[in-house]
């Protein structure tokens, strides 16, 4: 029984990375229309800056999330307004292959950089744990479960309660419409863009003291928000919480339950996937085939 709780207890503690990872890749697909593969890029940004202000100034990285936060709105807006605005028109085989570019880019320039080699941050309490009724969890993963809900609390409520946000859900929900009320769509792609960057920074800040920084840290948060997103529907924000509770929590038990589970983990986002879509697939047969059975009900 306590395996069972500990196991439960990982997972719920690792969706909340998970899902502020695939919330910044939500808000780009729902609100830009485009399919980011370099948003484990931007991750991986926040990463090595947190790295670089802990070894150079022995900033605590909580403290960095705000610094992190803003050089990696303004390398996601860079890219917004070079890149990725000029081919919005595009097809989207032009788009994909224009992020992927960029993630390969900025790769190999942090390669350049930092080099290959890992770097990891650790503060004083990066080895604490808290122990409760036999189970027992790092400080550090239930610090970044608080601080994911945190941001994504303040995500929600600036969607759904302020202005902007307003008009960033128009222009998510009709592209034409908003021009017609005063809206200026280029400003909000450049914010929702910028925003969804940013997100992926703080997340990289935070896996910085969990895992480590690397030029490839962010390569696997992507394929695992890609499975999120997926899951919960492309740009359905709201979906992305409990389909990354689904996906940690499959992980989890993957890696305690089944033999030589740790190889496994990494492969559980393509199950998720194929489960996710193959779904998708039988409910619009389903449903195309139940409007053809009201139709020729009501047919004379």
């Amino acid at each position: 029984m306590e395996l069972l709780l500990q196991t439960l207890i990982n997972g719920v503690l690792a969706a909340g990375i998970y899902a502020l990872v695939a919330s910044g890749l939500a808000l780009a697909v729902g609100v830009v229309g485009i399919v980011n593969f370099a948003h484990g890029e931007f991750l991986m940004i926040g990463a090595f800056v947190s790295y670089w202000m802990f070894t150079r100034f022995g900033l605590d990285p909580l403290l960095s999330l705000g610094i992190a936060a803003l050089v990696v709105f303004l390398v996601g807006a860079a890219s917004y307004y070079g890149l990725i605005r000029p081919v919005l028109a595009a097809p989207e085989l032009n788009q994909m292959l224009l992020t992927f570019g960029l993630s390969v880019a900025l790769q190999n320039v942090a390669l350049v950089v930092f080099g290959a080699q890992t770097r990891v941050v650790s503060p004083p309490y990066q080895g604490s744990t808290i122990s409760l009724a036999g189970l027992s969890f790092g400080v550090p993963q239930f610090a970044a479960f608080l601080l994911s809900l945190g941001i994504l609390g303040g995500l929600y409520g600036f969607l759904g309660r302020t202005r902007m946000g307003f008009a960033v859900r128009a222009v998510a929900q009709n592209r034409i419409a908003p021009g017609l009320l005063g809206i200026e769509k280029e400003q909000v792609y450049l914010l929702a863009f910028g925003l969804s960057a940013a997100i992926a920074g703080v997340a990289g800040v935070m896996l910085s003291v969990l895992l480590y920084a690397s030029p490839t840290v962010g390569f696997a948060y992507t394929l695992k928000a890609f499975a999120i997103v997926v899951m919960a529907g492309l740009g359905n924000l709201r979906g992305v919480i409990p389909a990354a509770m689904v996906l940690a929590l499959a992980e989890a038990f993957v890696s305690t339950y089944l033999p030589g589970g740790g190889g496994w983990v990494e492969a559980v986002f393509f199950l998720v996937i194929f489960v996710a879509l193959t779904w998708r697939s039988w409910q619009d047969v389903l449903v195309m085939r139940w409007k053809r059975g009201l139709a020729g009900r009501k047919a004379p």
